[in-house]
This record gives structure tokens, sequence and C-alpha cells, in this order.
């Protein structure tokens, strides 16, 4: 009797998921997780970026940060948080939500310093930060990762080749295909070409409607170098603090014209000061306080400066309010900015622009000097060369609103890679051999944080200070005009045991709170001012101490 048949069924490769949490149906906040399981029903998973987006719709702009009840609903602690590069949508939330985790962070270098002065500044551990360079590989339980450098608008971004078990997925991160990146290398084809086929790319979806290449920061250098030659006043150029090719740029320009380079700005500060840490500005001029720029002659100052989205309380707004301590601007000056305007931030940048050109300055933008900027992100002829090289089975498209991951998903289509899903944040999708599929879909609440909520700290004046906190006493005295409240005088400042307080900035931010206060009263003065006061020493000081607030109204002179 013939011996029945023994079929043998090929196993099963145990499916990978994928779980973005921000990033998708928007620019910005961008948070995704990856899930593999070696045996059924135990994943593991790790966590891909952790970025927050400002929120200028709303009142005092607060911060937005993905939402981690999906995650606690889930039972998903990631094991290790790898970061791709240093821009804040994709590092800022990092010290708000990595408490919750507690895990090693992985990034390059920039990435791992910008991080360090962020948990620095929250009085959090950097023990867990560890360093790892472009190019190399690590493990993260079930899950092998290489870091493939790729150029963007801020050095060492990283796409990031991504095992667990037979599935490659290659996570682009942020990127484009720049030919002459001034800082770094430009992208090899063949480490790409070396990868192909990738089961999966979950890619940056920024300029997926656009045709065409993103422009080289080569040509935005010799852009910039022939404006600022062109000018004769005092020039200031805003552009992003993370793009250091385009700050390099600035003072490279700004040397050949005979002009000295002052920075103007915390975060532009902080970000030059980590950079050249590195040594990625060896070669950038000697810089000049800014405190020094009022005492040089018009034709020899540049001050590259923070602020190009109009944000109230940054550099650049404070120059065009006259607010700035050591730099005035005036009819005859120019201010270039070498930036983007970023979708929701039009009325606040149209606003610093009025300000601008109510005191007679000449401004250079994108609206008539389109070559002055060049974007970050891969067009459809760059999105196209990529794929090719690395000829994706499926695609993902991430990192953009609806309009921008249709267009990656026609574009994808179009070349013969498998799109059928445009993730939305909450979107649990699983890999396996048959393909892309959405299991489940989990609703997504904004999550706020204005700065007041950081810390549980005392209220302003009243009650005991706590033990080894210190007390801050402070006098404030103003006067109510047709534009709202106006501070007269010095601010009497008196503190005791508490942490260091950069009392310049506080005024600052103390005269532009004062500005979008409008209530009649000192009484409701002090009710407006007191959460924001808190706030904002929440988040400027290591430790809260006991605040005694005193508000002294002066009366305006009447003539005749």
């Amino acid at each position: 009797m013939p011996q029945p048949r023994v079929q043998i069924r090929p196993r099963r490769r145990p499916p990978l998921h994928f779980l973005p949490l921000g990033g998708c149906g928007e620019i910005g906040m961008n948070l995704n997780l990856y899930g593999y399981a070696e045996k059924e029903h135990e994943d593991r998973w790790i966590a891909v970026d952790c970025g927050m987006m400002i929120r200028q719709d709303l009142p005092d702009s607060p911060l937005q940060v993905p939402d981690l009840a999906t995650l606690d609903t889930l039972g998903i602690a990631p094991e290790a948080l790898i970061i791709t590069h240093g821009h804040e949508d994709h590092i800022g939330a990092a010290a708000w939500l990595w408490p919750q985790w507690g895990c090693p962070i992985h990034a390059t270098p920039l990435a791992a310093g910008l991080l360090r002065a962020k948990f620095a500044e929250r009085g959090l551990s950097q023990s867990a930060i560890h360093v790892i360079e472009p190019g190399e590989a690590l493990s993260v339980g079930p899950f092998g990762l290489r870091y493939l450098p790729l150029t963007h608008s801020i050095p060492e971004s990283c796409a990031l080749l991504i095992t667990a078990g037979s599935h490659r997925v290659l996570h682009t991160g942020d990127w484009k295909l720049d030919p002459e990146p001034l800082i770094g290398p430009a992208v090899e084809a063949e480490l790409y070409r070396a990868l192909a086929p990738v089961d999966l790319v979950v890619g940056d979806s920024t300029n997926a409607p656009l045709p065409g290449h993103s422009r080289s920061e080569g040509e935005v250098a010799d852009a910039l170098a022939q404006a600022i030659e062109g000018c004769r006043g005092r020039v200031v150029v805003s552009c992003f603090a993370s793009n250091l090719a385009r700050v390099l740029a600035i003072g490279r320009a700004a040397a050949r014209c005979g002009r000295r380079v002052a920075l103007m700005g915390r975060s532009m500060e902080r970000m030059v000061g980590v950079a050249r840490g590195l040594g990625y500005l060896d070669d950038m001029p000697p810089l000049v306080p800014i405190s020094d720029m009022g005492y040089l002659p018009p034709e020899e100052v540049l001050v590259i400066a923070t602020g190009s989205q109009g944000e109230p309380r940054a550099a650049l707004s404070r120059l065009a309010r006259g607010r700035h301590p050591h730099v005035e601007l005036e009819a005859g000056d120019s201010v270039i900015f070498s930036s983007k305007a970023i979708p929701g931030n039009e009325r606040l940048i149209e606003r610093l622009k009025r300000g601008l050109r109510h005191l007679g300055v000449s401004l250079l933008d994108e609206s008539n000097h389109a070559e002055l900027h060049a974007s970050g992100h891969p067009a459809q002829d760059e999105l196209t060369t990529f794929y090719g090289w690395t000829r994706p089975r499926h695609l993902l498209p991430v990192h953009g609103e609806p309009r921008h991951q249709q267009a990656h998903q026609s574009l994808a289509q179009s070349l013969g890679i498998a799109a059928p899903l445009i993730p939305r944040n909450g979107d649990m999708i699983r890999l396996d051999g048959e393909g892309l599929h959405l299991e489940t879909r989990h609703a997504q609440t904004p999550r706020i944080i204005h700065q007041d909520e950081v810390a549980r700290l005392p209220g302003l004046g009243g009650g005991e200070a706590r033990h080894g906190q210190g007390q801050l006493h402070l006098a404030l005295t103003v006067m109510a005009t047709e534009q709202g409240w106006t501070r007269i005088g010095r601010l009497l400042l008196d503190a005791s045991e508490t942490s260091p307080l950069d009392e310049d900035a506080f005024i600052d931010w103390l005269d532009d709170c004062l500005d979008d206060i409008q209530v009649e009263s000192l009484a409701d003065l002090r009710l407006a001012l007191r959460p924001r006061m808190l706030a904002w020493f929440g988040d400027h000081l290591r430790r809260m101490p006991e605040i005694h607030l005193q508000i002294l109204a002066a009366e305006a002179e009447v003539s005749g």
C-alpha cells in the first residue's frame, strides 16, 4: 500500500507591526513604534524619534506632544528610543515623554548633544543618552538597526535599516539628495543600492507633491553671498538655528563682504555652541558678542537671528518692535529671510514683516528671492531616484499632511511599489508575507503642554518656602497705556538660595508678556500674570523657589 504523502507547510514568518503616534497627517511631532514578536503574543517594541510641534494657533503658543495613552492601553513599553536627527519635530518631546519609559536613547553626536542640553535644563539624568556614529549598527532585543547617512538641513541625519526576523525595513527619517551639502558628505548611491530590495520603506512625504529636485545648499550659499554683497546698512539674516550649513554659508559671505558676525537668539547660540564643540564650524569666521554690535558702523554688521516664523518672543520680533537692548534697526538696513513659511505661521510672519517695514527696513524673502532658501526634503525626482536604488516592495508614506501622503502614494504606485495604506496617527499596521494590513485604529487626543503643567509648582506669594528651595522677591512697576501695560523703570529682583536666573531673558519675556495681556485693573493683571510667570520659572529654573510678586502702578504725567 502506498504511503500517504506528508505535506509540510512553510513556516509562517511572524509579522512586524508599525504604530505611528505622530507625524502622519501632519508635519511635525514625529513618533513611530515598531513591534516584533519572536514568540507569538510576546511583542517587543522600539520607538523611533520623539518630536513636538508648536501650536501657533493657540493662545501662548503651547507645545503639542504625542499622546501615550494608546501605549498604556496596549501595554507597550519601548525598549529603546532611536533618534534619526536633531530637529525639534524629532527630539523636542523627549524630555517630556522619555521619563515615562526610562529606556536607553541612541542618537548621533549632534542630536545627542542637543538632547543632553534639554535634559540638563529639566533636571533629568543624561546617562540614558548613548552616542552612535553615522554608519554604525546596534541591536535592541530582536531588532537590528544600522544608521545610514542621508543629507538633510541638519548634519548627521540618518535613515535606519531595521531588521527583525526576515523583515527588512528602511525608515528614511528626513532627507534630500544634495550634491553639495556644505557640511558632511553627499549621499552614497552605492550604500543604498546594496540594500535592495527592501521589504518596506517608511518614507518622508513632505515634498512629494513637488516636481523636480530640491535646491542644493551650495546654490543657496551662492545666492546669499550675492544678496549680502548688495546690502548697504546693517544686515540681519534669519534662518532655522539647526541649519548649520546655512549658518556657515552666511558667516562665510559676511567675511567676504567685510562684515563682523554675531548670533542673536538663545536657540541659535545653543545650536552653534554644540556644533562647534563637535568640530562642525571650525571655518566659521570669529563671532562678535551681540552686545558689541551697536558700536560698529552699520556696513560692518551682520547678525544671524532666530525668529523667521514670526515667533513673538524670538530675536527677530524683538528687533521689529525696537525692543532689543543691543541692536536697533533703521531705514536702509536689510533683513533676509533664508527660510520658508511653515503652514500655520503666515499670520505671525506677516505681522513681523509689517513691523520691519514700518522701520524702513528692506526685506528679502521667498516671495522675491526664492533662491535664498532650500528645502531639506525630497521632491519627486529625488524620490524616484532613491526608490530606484533601494527597490522597495512596499511603502508607507509618513511625515506629511494627507495631500503630501497621497502624492507620495501615487508616485510609489506609478513606480510599481505597493502602497495600499495612508497611515494616520494611531493606526496599528501589520507587515507580513501577504503585505500591509490595517489591524486596528486608536483615536489620538491632542496633548497640549502648557509650561505651567510641567511641574507641580507652588503659587506666587503666600505660604512658607519649601525647605532648601529659597525665595524670589520681585517688584514690578507698570503703567497703563492705550496699547496695554508697560513696564516702567527697573525690575527689582532679590533672589535667595535659588537656581541661577538669566535676568535679561526673564525681562525680555516679561515685556512681551505684558504686551499680550489685555486687562483693565492691577488685580486682573496680577491674576493674568501669575500662571504665566509660574510657567516661565518652572521652565527655566532647576529648583523652584517660593515667589513673592508685588505690582505697583505708575501714573502717567499730564501736561499743562
